[in-house]
Protein backbone atom coordinates (compact mmCIF):
# COMPACT_ATOMS: atom_id res chain seq x y z
CA UNK A 1 0.00 0.00 0.00
CA UNK A 2 1.19 3.26 -0.81
CA UNK A 3 2.28 5.88 1.32
CA UNK A 4 -1.38 7.92 -0.16
CA UNK A 5 -3.34 5.26 0.77
CA UNK A 6 -2.58 5.93 4.63
CA UNK A 7 -1.53 9.43 4.78
CA UNK A 8 -3.66 12.26 5.97
CA UNK A 9 -4.06 13.66 9.27
CA UNK A 10 -2.80 10.92 11.47
CA UNK A 11 -2.98 10.69 15.13
CA UNK A 12 -0.35 12.90 17.18
CA UNK A 13 0.58 12.04 20.81
CA UNK A 14 0.61 15.44 21.34
CA UNK A 15 -3.23 15.65 21.05
CA UNK A 16 -3.85 12.23 22.94
CA UNK A 17 -1.13 13.99 25.42
CA UNK A 18 -3.81 16.66 26.42
CA UNK A 19 -6.62 14.29 26.88
CA UNK A 20 -4.47 12.18 28.74
CA UNK A 21 -3.46 15.24 31.45
CA UNK A 22 -7.07 16.20 31.71
CA UNK A 23 -7.71 12.85 32.53
CA UNK A 24 -6.53 11.02 36.03
CA UNK A 25 -7.61 7.63 34.26
CA UNK A 26 -5.13 7.09 31.91
CA UNK A 27 -1.52 7.70 31.58
CA UNK A 28 1.00 8.76 29.20
CA UNK A 29 2.51 6.46 27.16
CA UNK A 30 5.78 6.37 25.13
CA UNK A 31 6.29 8.27 21.74
CA UNK A 32 5.09 6.35 19.13
CA UNK A 33 7.42 5.30 16.66
CA UNK A 34 5.92 3.99 13.56
CA UNK A 35 6.36 5.00 9.85
CA UNK A 36 2.68 4.92 8.14
CA UNK A 37 4.87 4.27 4.45
CA UNK A 38 6.11 0.99 5.21
CA UNK A 39 2.36 -0.19 6.68
CA UNK A 40 0.90 -3.21 4.95
CA UNK A 41 -2.53 -3.50 4.15
CA UNK A 42 -4.95 -4.26 7.28
CA UNK A 43 -7.21 -6.69 8.70
CA UNK A 44 -9.47 -4.52 9.61
CA UNK A 45 -10.89 -1.37 8.75
CA UNK A 46 -12.88 0.93 11.55
CA UNK A 47 -14.93 3.68 10.13
CA UNK A 48 -15.74 6.15 13.13
CA UNK A 49 -13.79 6.54 16.53
CA UNK A 50 -16.28 7.03 18.74
CA UNK A 51 -17.69 4.86 21.39
CA UNK A 52 -17.83 2.05 19.46
CA UNK A 53 -14.66 2.77 17.04
CA UNK A 54 -12.84 3.29 20.07
CA UNK A 55 -14.47 0.00 21.83
CA UNK A 56 -13.40 -2.05 18.59
CA UNK A 57 -9.98 -0.39 17.76
CA UNK A 58 -8.59 -1.44 21.54
CA UNK A 59 -10.09 -5.01 21.78
CA UNK A 60 -9.35 -6.05 17.86
CA UNK A 61 -5.69 -4.49 18.55
CA UNK A 62 -4.78 -6.98 21.30
CA UNK A 63 -3.55 -9.56 18.91
CA UNK A 64 -0.66 -7.97 17.90
CA UNK A 65 -0.91 -9.90 14.14
CA UNK A 66 -3.96 -8.26 13.35
CA UNK A 67 -3.54 -4.66 11.74
CA UNK A 68 -6.00 -1.94 12.27
CA UNK A 69 -6.71 1.13 10.83
CA UNK A 70 -9.49 3.62 12.33
CA UNK A 71 -10.58 6.20 10.39
CA UNK A 72 -12.40 9.73 11.94
CA UNK A 73 -13.51 12.83 10.47
CA UNK A 74 -12.65 15.38 13.44
CA UNK A 75 -9.59 16.12 14.74
CA UNK A 76 -7.39 14.27 18.02
CA UNK A 77 -9.05 17.23 20.66
CA UNK A 78 -11.15 19.92 21.06
CA UNK A 79 -12.35 22.78 22.89
CA UNK A 80 -10.92 23.02 26.05
CA UNK A 81 -14.65 22.68 27.55
CA UNK A 82 -14.79 19.06 26.26
CA UNK A 83 -12.74 18.53 29.46
CA UNK A 84 -15.08 20.58 32.08
CA UNK A 85 -18.08 18.47 33.20
CA UNK A 86 -20.28 21.16 33.33
CA UNK A 87 -19.25 23.08 29.89
CA UNK A 88 -21.06 20.42 27.94
CA UNK A 89 -23.89 22.26 26.79
CA UNK A 90 -21.37 24.80 24.91
CA UNK A 91 -20.29 21.83 23.13
CA UNK A 92 -23.45 21.87 20.98
CA UNK A 93 -22.24 23.79 17.20
CA UNK A 94 -18.37 23.64 18.12
CA UNK A 95 -15.66 22.46 16.41
CA UNK A 96 -16.37 18.97 17.95
CA UNK A 97 -19.97 18.74 16.82
CA UNK A 98 -20.99 17.99 12.86
CA UNK A 99 -23.82 20.88 13.33
CA UNK A 100 -26.45 19.09 12.15
CA UNK A 101 -30.43 19.83 12.41
CA UNK A 102 -33.81 18.14 11.87
CA UNK A 103 -36.10 18.31 9.51
CA UNK A 104 -38.88 20.77 10.47
CA UNK A 105 -40.76 18.46 12.73
CA UNK A 106 -44.19 18.59 12.13
CA UNK A 107 -45.09 17.44 15.54
CA UNK A 108 -43.52 19.60 17.36
CA UNK A 109 -45.05 22.67 15.70
CA UNK A 110 -42.68 22.61 12.61
CA UNK A 111 -39.74 23.43 14.85
CA UNK A 112 -36.27 22.99 13.08
CA UNK A 113 -33.55 21.69 16.27
CA UNK A 114 -30.23 21.63 16.46
CA UNK A 115 -29.01 17.69 16.29
CA UNK A 116 -25.50 17.89 17.44
CA UNK A 117 -23.24 14.59 16.90
CA UNK A 118 -19.62 14.20 18.16
CA UNK A 119 -16.99 14.57 15.31
CA UNK A 120 -13.91 14.27 17.05
CA UNK A 121 -11.73 11.59 19.06
CA UNK A 122 -14.16 9.91 21.17
CA UNK A 123 -17.12 10.64 18.92
CA UNK A 124 -20.55 11.75 20.66
CA UNK A 125 -18.84 10.28 24.05
CA UNK A 126 -16.57 13.60 23.98
CA UNK A 127 -19.24 16.50 23.84
CA UNK A 128 -22.41 14.72 25.84
CA UNK A 129 -23.56 15.13 29.03
CA UNK A 130 -21.77 11.94 30.72
CA UNK A 131 -24.51 10.16 31.49
CA UNK A 132 -23.72 6.11 32.29
CA UNK A 133 -26.98 4.72 32.46
CA UNK A 134 -28.03 1.08 31.31
CA UNK A 135 -31.74 0.60 29.48
CA UNK A 136 -34.19 -1.83 31.65
CA UNK A 137 -33.10 -5.39 31.38
CA UNK A 138 -36.96 -5.69 29.88
CA UNK A 139 -36.08 -3.96 26.44
CA UNK A 140 -32.82 -5.99 26.08
CA UNK A 141 -34.70 -9.02 26.36
CA UNK A 142 -37.31 -7.22 23.79
CA UNK A 143 -34.69 -7.54 21.50
CA UNK A 144 -34.52 -10.92 21.46
CA UNK A 145 -37.96 -11.63 21.51
CA UNK A 146 -38.15 -9.59 18.16
CA UNK A 147 -35.78 -11.51 16.38
CA UNK A 148 -32.26 -10.58 17.29
CA UNK A 149 -31.65 -13.54 19.58
CA UNK A 150 -28.02 -13.45 21.56
CA UNK A 151 -28.97 -9.85 22.44
CA UNK A 152 -31.21 -10.45 25.52
CA UNK A 153 -30.07 -8.77 29.08
CA UNK A 154 -28.59 -12.03 30.19
CA UNK A 155 -26.19 -12.29 26.34
CA UNK A 156 -24.93 -8.59 26.85
CA UNK A 157 -24.70 -8.71 30.88
CA UNK A 158 -21.02 -10.01 30.82
CA UNK A 159 -19.70 -6.96 28.23
CA UNK A 160 -21.77 -4.39 30.32
CA UNK A 161 -19.41 -5.36 33.61
CA UNK A 162 -16.74 -6.06 30.94
CA UNK A 163 -16.81 -2.52 29.72
CA UNK A 164 -16.83 -0.51 33.65
CA UNK A 165 -15.12 -0.21 36.54
CA UNK A 166 -17.91 0.25 39.05
CA UNK A 167 -16.19 0.34 42.59
CA UNK A 168 -18.38 -1.14 45.60
CA UNK A 169 -21.16 -2.33 43.51
CA UNK A 170 -23.09 -5.83 43.18
CA UNK A 171 -20.30 -7.87 41.32
CA UNK A 172 -23.09 -10.14 40.14
CA UNK A 173 -24.37 -6.76 38.08
CA UNK A 174 -21.17 -4.46 38.03
CA UNK A 175 -17.92 -4.81 36.65
CA UNK A 176 -14.73 -3.80 38.67
CA UNK A 177 -11.86 -3.92 35.89
CA UNK A 178 -13.24 -2.20 32.80
CA UNK A 179 -11.62 0.90 31.06
CA UNK A 180 -14.80 2.93 31.74
CA UNK A 181 -14.50 4.56 35.69
CA UNK A 182 -18.06 5.21 36.34
CA UNK A 183 -19.66 6.33 39.73
CA UNK A 184 -22.42 9.04 41.44
CA UNK A 185 -21.28 12.53 42.09
CA UNK A 186 -18.72 12.21 44.77
CA UNK A 187 -20.05 15.86 46.09
CA UNK A 188 -23.95 16.39 45.16
CA UNK A 189 -25.30 19.62 44.32
CA UNK A 190 -27.28 20.90 47.17
CA UNK A 191 -30.13 21.01 44.95
CA UNK A 192 -29.85 17.40 44.68
CA UNK A 193 -30.24 16.40 47.63
CA UNK A 194 -33.78 18.59 48.15
CA UNK A 195 -34.62 17.18 44.17
CA UNK A 196 -34.19 13.77 46.28
CA UNK A 197 -36.28 14.60 49.21
CA UNK A 198 -38.94 16.36 46.65
CA UNK A 199 -39.00 12.73 44.59
CA UNK A 200 -39.62 10.65 47.90
CA UNK A 201 -41.94 12.61 49.06
CA UNK A 202 -45.00 12.18 46.40
CA UNK A 203 -44.11 8.30 46.01
CA UNK A 204 -41.34 7.40 44.46
CA UNK A 205 -39.18 4.81 46.14
CA UNK A 206 -35.34 5.10 46.59
CA UNK A 207 -33.12 2.76 43.93
CA UNK A 208 -29.50 1.77 45.48
CA UNK A 209 -28.59 1.14 42.06
CA UNK A 210 -30.05 1.89 38.69
CA UNK A 211 -27.66 0.26 36.56
CA UNK A 212 -28.00 -3.25 39.02
CA UNK A 213 -30.86 -5.44 39.79
CA UNK A 214 -32.82 -2.21 41.02
CA UNK A 215 -33.64 -0.30 37.68
CA UNK A 216 -36.42 1.44 38.80
CA UNK A 217 -37.22 4.90 41.04
CA UNK A 218 -35.53 7.43 41.78
CA UNK A 219 -31.47 7.11 42.19
CA UNK A 220 -27.63 8.62 41.94
CA UNK A 221 -26.97 9.03 38.32
CA UNK A 222 -23.67 7.68 37.56
CA UNK A 223 -21.30 9.63 35.25
CA UNK A 224 -17.81 9.26 32.99
CA UNK A 225 -16.42 11.83 35.30
CA UNK A 226 -13.04 10.57 36.83
CA UNK A 227 -11.09 13.17 38.68
CA UNK A 228 -13.46 15.80 37.87
CA UNK A 229 -13.16 15.88 33.83
CA UNK A 230 -14.46 13.73 31.41
CA UNK A 231 -13.46 10.47 30.35
CA UNK A 232 -14.94 9.59 26.96
CA UNK A 233 -14.47 6.39 25.11
CA UNK A 234 -11.29 7.36 23.66
CA UNK A 235 -9.38 8.73 26.96
CA UNK A 236 -10.20 5.39 28.28
CA UNK A 237 -10.16 2.58 25.61
CA UNK A 238 -7.90 4.63 22.45
CA UNK A 239 -5.25 5.81 24.89
CA UNK A 240 -3.96 3.38 26.57
CA UNK A 241 -3.01 1.48 23.45
CA UNK A 242 -1.45 3.75 21.28
CA UNK A 243 1.45 3.26 20.80
CA UNK A 244 0.76 0.24 19.98
CA UNK A 245 2.66 -0.48 16.18
CA UNK A 246 -0.40 -2.99 14.84
CA UNK A 247 -2.68 0.21 15.27
CA UNK A 248 -3.25 2.97 13.23
CA UNK A 249 -5.38 6.10 13.66
CA UNK A 250 -6.14 8.67 11.18
CA UNK A 251 -7.99 11.73 11.35
CA UNK A 252 -9.96 14.69 9.57
CA UNK A 253 -10.80 12.35 6.74
CA UNK A 254 -14.30 12.37 5.87
CA UNK A 255 -15.27 8.69 4.27
CA UNK A 256 -17.25 9.26 1.12
CA UNK A 257 -18.30 5.90 0.12
CA UNK A 258 -17.38 1.38 0.46
CA UNK A 259 -15.14 -0.18 -2.00
CA UNK A 260 -17.45 -3.19 -3.29
CA UNK A 261 -17.16 -5.16 -5.46
CA UNK A 262 -18.20 -9.20 -6.78
CA UNK A 263 -20.75 -8.35 -3.13
CA UNK A 264 -17.80 -8.23 -0.96
CA UNK A 265 -16.17 -5.05 0.94
CA UNK A 266 -13.12 -4.73 0.65
CA UNK A 267 -12.32 -0.97 1.66
CA UNK A 268 -12.58 2.10 2.27
CA UNK A 269 -12.11 5.78 0.01
CA UNK A 270 -11.85 8.64 2.58
CA UNK A 271 -10.46 12.52 1.49
CA UNK A 272 -8.10 14.17 3.68
CA UNK A 273 -7.94 18.16 2.83
CA UNK A 274 -9.68 17.05 -0.59
CA UNK A 275 -7.27 14.27 -1.84
CA UNK A 276 -8.77 11.24 -2.41
CA UNK A 277 -7.74 8.32 -0.77
CA UNK A 278 -8.26 4.67 -0.10
CA UNK A 279 -7.87 1.65 2.47
CA UNK A 280 -8.32 -2.11 2.07
CA UNK A 281 -9.35 -4.46 4.36
CA UNK A 282 -8.03 -8.21 3.79
CA UNK A 283 -10.50 -9.44 6.62
CA UNK A 284 -13.78 -6.80 6.96
CA UNK A 285 -14.63 -3.39 7.03
CA UNK A 286 -16.71 -1.99 9.84
CA UNK A 287 -19.05 0.82 10.59
CA UNK A 288 -19.21 2.80 13.68
CA UNK A 289 -20.10 5.82 12.69
CA UNK A 290 -23.38 6.44 14.52
CA UNK A 291 -27.15 6.39 13.47
CA UNK A 292 -26.45 8.63 11.14
CA UNK A 293 -23.10 8.12 9.92
CA UNK A 294 -23.23 4.36 9.33
CA UNK A 295 -26.88 5.00 7.42
CA UNK A 296 -25.65 7.67 5.25
CA UNK A 297 -22.48 6.31 4.37
CA UNK A 298 -24.17 2.73 3.32
CA UNK A 299 -27.15 4.72 1.00
CA UNK A 300 -23.98 6.95 -0.83
CA UNK A 301 -22.08 3.18 -1.34
CA UNK A 302 -25.36 2.02 -3.12
CA UNK A 303 -26.88 -0.19 0.02
CA UNK A 304 -30.09 1.26 1.14
CA UNK A 305 -33.75 1.39 0.09
CA UNK A 306 -33.55 1.69 -3.95
CA UNK A 307 -36.07 4.33 -4.96
CA UNK A 308 -34.41 6.71 -3.16
CA UNK A 309 -30.91 5.86 -4.39
CA UNK A 310 -31.90 6.00 -8.09
CA UNK A 311 -33.43 9.29 -7.58
CA UNK A 312 -30.32 10.56 -6.54
CA UNK A 313 -28.32 8.77 -9.35
CA UNK A 314 -26.75 6.19 -7.03
CA UNK A 315 -26.41 2.67 -8.39
CA UNK A 316 -28.24 0.32 -6.24
CA UNK A 317 -25.86 -2.26 -5.05
CA UNK A 318 -28.04 -4.15 -2.60
CA UNK A 319 -32.07 -2.73 -2.32
CA UNK A 320 -31.76 -2.35 1.69
CA UNK A 321 -35.33 -0.66 2.29
CA UNK A 322 -33.71 -0.57 6.44
CA UNK A 323 -31.04 1.87 5.73
CA UNK A 324 -32.04 4.94 7.38
CA UNK A 325 -35.37 3.78 8.69
CA UNK A 326 -36.48 3.35 11.85
CA UNK A 327 -34.37 6.56 14.03
CA UNK A 328 -35.89 6.78 17.20
CA UNK A 329 -34.76 9.20 19.71
CA UNK A 330 -36.09 10.14 22.67
CA UNK A 331 -38.02 13.30 23.13
CA UNK A 332 -36.99 15.76 25.90
CA UNK A 333 -39.25 19.10 27.78
CA UNK A 334 -38.76 20.69 30.66
CA UNK A 335 -40.81 22.53 33.56
CA UNK A 336 -38.77 25.46 34.43
CA UNK A 337 -38.40 27.30 37.69
CA UNK A 338 -37.16 30.69 38.85
CA UNK A 339 -35.62 30.22 42.34
CA UNK A 340 -35.69 32.03 45.69
CA UNK A 341 -31.53 32.67 45.94
CA UNK A 342 -29.27 31.98 43.30
CA UNK A 343 -27.96 28.38 42.01
CA UNK A 344 -24.80 27.52 43.31
CA UNK A 345 -22.52 26.66 39.99
CA UNK A 346 -22.06 23.51 39.60
CA UNK A 347 -19.15 20.93 39.46
CA UNK A 348 -20.80 18.00 37.68
CA UNK A 349 -22.85 17.48 34.67
CA UNK A 350 -25.88 19.61 35.93
CA UNK A 351 -27.97 16.55 36.85
CA UNK A 352 -26.64 14.42 39.88
CA UNK A 353 -30.22 12.80 40.36
CA UNK A 354 -32.26 10.96 37.61
CA UNK A 355 -35.69 9.36 38.15
CA UNK A 356 -36.73 6.18 35.66
CA UNK A 357 -40.24 5.60 37.03
CA UNK A 358 -43.56 4.20 35.09
CA UNK A 359 -46.47 6.11 33.87
CA UNK A 360 -48.78 3.22 34.39
CA UNK A 361 -48.43 0.15 36.62
CA UNK A 362 -49.27 -2.08 34.14
CA UNK A 363 -46.25 -1.43 32.05
CA UNK A 364 -43.46 -4.05 31.88
CA UNK A 365 -40.72 -1.51 32.86
CA UNK A 366 -40.35 2.34 33.65
CA UNK A 367 -41.45 4.58 29.91
CA UNK A 368 -40.52 8.15 31.84
CA UNK A 369 -37.23 9.60 33.01
CA UNK A 370 -36.77 12.44 35.27
CA UNK A 371 -33.65 14.81 34.77
CA UNK A 372 -33.70 16.91 38.29
CA UNK A 373 -31.27 19.77 36.58
CA UNK A 374 -29.68 22.33 38.70
CA UNK A 375 -29.86 25.03 35.55
CA UNK A 376 -32.39 26.62 34.24
CA UNK A 377 -32.53 24.08 30.72
CA UNK A 378 -35.18 24.93 27.52
CA UNK A 379 -35.36 24.87 24.51
CA UNK A 380 -33.76 28.15 22.40
CA UNK A 381 -37.13 28.35 20.58
CA UNK A 382 -38.77 29.19 23.93
CA UNK A 383 -37.99 32.43 26.27
CA UNK A 384 -37.69 31.55 29.40
CA UNK A 385 -35.18 32.78 32.63
CA UNK A 386 -31.41 32.23 32.37
CA UNK A 387 -31.39 31.54 36.28
CA UNK A 388 -33.40 28.61 38.28
CA UNK A 389 -33.72 25.24 37.84
CA UNK A 390 -35.38 22.52 35.47
CA UNK A 391 -36.91 19.23 36.16
CA UNK A 392 -36.72 17.57 32.87
CA UNK A 393 -39.08 15.15 31.53
CA UNK A 394 -38.30 12.56 28.65
CA UNK A 395 -40.41 9.09 26.88
CA UNK A 396 -38.25 6.50 27.48
CA UNK A 397 -40.26 3.92 24.93
CA UNK A 398 -41.51 6.15 22.07
CA UNK A 399 -43.53 4.46 19.22
CA UNK A 400 -42.87 7.69 16.44
CA UNK A 401 -40.33 6.32 14.18
CA UNK A 402 -38.34 8.88 11.81
CA UNK A 403 -35.11 8.45 9.11
CA UNK A 404 -31.99 9.34 8.09
CA UNK A 405 -32.04 10.10 4.10
CA UNK A 406 -29.77 11.49 1.50
CA UNK A 407 -29.71 15.32 0.77
CA UNK A 408 -27.23 14.12 -2.63
CA UNK A 409 -24.46 12.06 -3.66
CA UNK A 410 -21.92 14.25 -2.31
CA UNK A 411 -20.36 12.63 0.93
CA UNK A 412 -19.99 16.36 2.59
CA UNK A 413 -23.65 17.51 2.28
CA UNK A 414 -25.59 16.83 5.80
CA UNK A 415 -27.88 14.09 5.62
CA UNK A 416 -31.76 14.74 5.70
CA UNK A 417 -32.50 14.29 9.42
CA UNK A 418 -36.13 13.40 10.68
CA UNK A 419 -36.80 12.17 14.12
CA UNK A 420 -40.64 12.45 13.70
CA UNK A 421 -40.99 13.63 17.43
CA UNK A 422 -44.35 13.11 18.69
CA UNK A 423 -45.25 11.67 15.22
CA UNK A 424 -47.10 9.52 16.99
CA UNK A 425 -50.08 10.93 18.93
CA UNK A 426 -49.61 7.90 21.66
CA UNK A 427 -46.38 9.89 22.43
CA UNK A 428 -47.70 13.60 23.05
CA UNK A 429 -49.94 11.83 25.48
CA UNK A 430 -47.77 10.19 27.13
CA UNK A 431 -45.53 13.54 27.45
CA UNK A 432 -48.15 15.21 28.77
CA UNK A 433 -48.19 12.28 31.71
CA UNK A 434 -44.62 12.70 32.13
CA UNK A 435 -45.10 16.81 32.44
CA UNK A 436 -47.57 16.72 35.16
CA UNK A 437 -45.66 13.73 37.33
CA UNK A 438 -42.36 16.34 37.02
CA UNK A 439 -45.06 19.17 38.38
CA UNK A 440 -45.69 17.03 40.90
CA UNK A 441 -42.22 16.38 42.04
CA UNK A 442 -41.90 20.23 41.61
CA UNK A 443 -44.52 21.35 43.82
CA UNK A 444 -43.49 19.34 46.71
CA UNK A 445 -42.63 21.07 50.34
CA UNK A 446 -39.35 19.39 49.84
CA UNK A 447 -38.45 22.12 46.91
CA UNK A 448 -40.49 25.19 48.79
CA UNK A 449 -37.18 26.74 49.43
CA UNK A 450 -35.92 26.76 46.48
CA UNK A 451 -39.09 27.67 44.42
CA UNK A 452 -40.04 31.12 43.66
CA UNK A 453 -42.51 30.23 40.91
CA UNK A 454 -43.03 27.48 37.49
CA UNK A 455 -41.74 30.15 35.19
CA UNK A 456 -42.19 27.05 32.29
CA UNK A 457 -45.33 26.28 31.36
CA UNK A 458 -46.38 28.62 34.16
CA UNK A 459 -49.05 27.99 36.74
CA UNK A 460 -51.48 29.42 34.40
CA UNK A 461 -50.91 26.14 31.72
CA UNK A 462 -52.86 23.32 33.39
CA UNK A 463 -55.56 21.68 31.41
CA UNK A 464 -54.76 18.55 28.94
CA UNK A 465 -55.16 21.09 25.74
CA UNK A 466 -52.08 23.73 27.45
CA UNK A 467 -50.15 21.34 28.38
CA UNK A 468 -50.37 19.45 24.90
CA UNK A 469 -49.19 22.57 23.02
CA UNK A 470 -46.64 23.31 25.32
CA UNK A 471 -44.98 19.77 24.88
CA UNK A 472 -45.22 20.79 20.97
CA UNK A 473 -43.09 23.67 21.61
CA UNK A 474 -41.24 22.66 24.17
CA UNK A 475 -40.04 18.81 22.81
CA UNK A 476 -36.68 18.48 21.06
CA UNK A 477 -33.94 15.78 20.87
CA UNK A 478 -32.14 14.12 23.83
CA UNK A 479 -29.71 13.28 21.23
CA UNK A 480 -29.66 9.76 21.65
CA UNK A 481 -30.57 8.69 17.98
CA UNK A 482 -30.79 4.99 17.23
CA UNK A 483 -32.26 2.45 14.81
CA UNK A 484 -31.41 3.33 11.03
CA UNK A 485 -29.59 -0.34 10.58
CA UNK A 486 -31.44 -2.80 12.58
CA UNK A 487 -30.46 -6.20 13.84
CA UNK A 488 -31.88 -9.17 12.96
CA UNK A 489 -34.29 -10.60 10.77
CA UNK A 490 -37.00 -8.02 10.35
CA UNK A 491 -38.22 -6.87 7.06
CA UNK A 492 -36.64 -3.44 7.94
CA UNK A 493 -33.43 -5.20 9.20
CA UNK A 494 -30.08 -4.05 8.07
CA UNK A 495 -27.80 -6.44 9.84
CA UNK A 496 -27.72 -9.63 11.11
CA UNK A 497 -27.28 -11.18 14.64
CA UNK A 498 -23.73 -10.55 14.06
CA UNK A 499 -23.83 -7.83 12.67
CA UNK A 500 -23.22 -8.52 9.04
CA UNK A 501 -25.13 -5.97 6.88
CA UNK A 502 -27.52 -8.28 4.64
CA UNK A 503 -26.37 -8.93 1.40
CA UNK A 504 -22.63 -8.00 1.64
CA UNK A 505 -19.63 -9.57 2.83
CA UNK A 506 -16.85 -8.59 4.52
CA UNK A 507 -18.64 -5.81 6.08
CA UNK A 508 -20.34 -4.90 9.81
CA UNK A 509 -22.21 -2.10 11.55
CA UNK A 510 -21.06 -1.68 14.88
CA UNK A 511 -23.01 0.98 16.64
CA UNK A 512 -26.42 2.61 18.15
CA UNK A 513 -27.80 2.20 14.81
CA UNK A 514 -28.00 -1.12 15.25
CA UNK A 515 -30.59 -1.45 18.15
CA UNK A 516 -34.11 -2.92 17.11
CA UNK A 517 -35.53 0.12 19.53
CA UNK A 518 -34.26 2.63 21.63
CA UNK A 519 -33.50 1.69 25.17
CA UNK A 520 -35.13 3.31 28.15
CA UNK A 521 -32.08 5.14 28.87
CA UNK A 522 -28.86 7.30 27.85
CA UNK A 523 -27.34 5.41 25.33
CA UNK A 524 -23.56 5.31 25.51
CA UNK A 525 -23.45 2.43 28.33
CA UNK A 526 -25.60 -0.03 25.78
CA UNK A 527 -23.15 1.07 22.72
CA UNK A 528 -20.26 0.21 24.82
CA UNK A 529 -21.52 -2.95 25.54
CA UNK A 530 -22.67 -3.54 21.95
CA UNK A 531 -19.22 -2.83 20.44
CA UNK A 532 -17.76 -5.44 23.55
CA UNK A 533 -19.81 -7.92 22.29
CA UNK A 534 -19.17 -7.33 18.39
CA UNK A 535 -15.60 -7.59 19.36
CA UNK A 536 -15.81 -11.23 20.91
CA UNK A 537 -18.17 -11.75 17.64
CA UNK A 538 -15.02 -10.71 15.12
CA UNK A 539 -12.79 -12.57 17.08
CA UNK A 540 -14.61 -15.68 17.41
Amino acid sequence: MSVEMVLGSVLSTAGLARRRRRCGCVHMSSERNAELGRMQPFDYVIVGAGSAGCVLAARLSEDPQVRVLLVEAGAADGPEAMSVPPAWPALMGSAADWGYVTTPQAGTNHIVQPYPRGKVLGGSSSINAMAFLRGHRAGYDGWAQDGASGWGYEDLLPFFKRSERAPGRHPDYRGAEGPMVVSPAADAHPLAYAYLEAAVEVGHRFSTDLNGDDQEGVGWLETNIVGGVRQSAADAYLSPVIDRSNLTVVLNALVGRLILAGGRCSGIEYAVEGRLQRAGADREVILSAGSIGSAQLLMLSGIGPADHLRGLDIDVLVDLPGVGAGLQDHPLAGITYSATAPVPPAAGQHSDLIAMLRSNPDLPAPDVQLLFLDIAYHPPAIAGPTHGYSIGFSLMLPRSRGSVRLAGSDPTTAPLIDPNFLGDERDLAAMVTALRMAREVGESRALAPWRDKEQLPGVSVGDDGDLREYVRRATGPYFHAVGTCRIGHHPLAVVDTELRVHGISALRVVDASVMPRIIGANPNATVLAIAERAASLING
